[in-house]
């Protein structure tokens, strides 16, 4: 699959969030049964994004020892690397690979609290001593 590829998309991300907080294996019928009521997907919608999933190598599974028919998933790639994943691809796309731009359009788009923007200070100036100059 091409790099671009490689991040879940939004229907896949909901099967993320299940696997990621079954916090162990689980086969497609559990999947579904625990998405029922969140997400309106059919269960063979279901069933080819678990196979996308699978082919864009952010879950893998085992075969049931008691039948190799059943297969159990679990994620191969945390929600944080998803997410990061997530993140440059949509900086990619929206702002041309300009972090700072994309940042700028964030920033403006939603109110924050004081406590959000020490927070935002703070994670700016580790970016800053990452190299001694910033990131630029």
């Amino acid at each position: 699959m091409a790099k671009e590829e490689a991040a879940p998309s939004e229907k896949e991300w909901a099967i993320m969030e299940v696997l990621w907080e079954a916090n162990g294996t689980l086969t497609s019928a559990e999947i579904i049964k625990r998405l029922h009521g969140t997400v309106n997907m059919t269960s063979k919608m279901a069933r080819v994004l678990i196979n996308r999933l699978h082919q864009k190598k952010i879950i893998d599974y085992v075969q049931d020892g008691q039948d190799a028919r059943v297969y159990h998933y679990f994620p191969l790639k945390s929600r944080e690397e998803c997410r990061k994943e997530k993140s440059k691809k949509f900086i990619d796309s929206y702002f041309s690979g300009n972090g700072a731009n994309a940042f700028a359009s964030l920033l403006e788009s939603v109110t924050l609290t004081k406590g959000q923007i020490q927070e935002l200070e703070g994670m700016l100036e580790q970016a800053k001593g990452k190299d001694g100059k910033g990131r630029g």
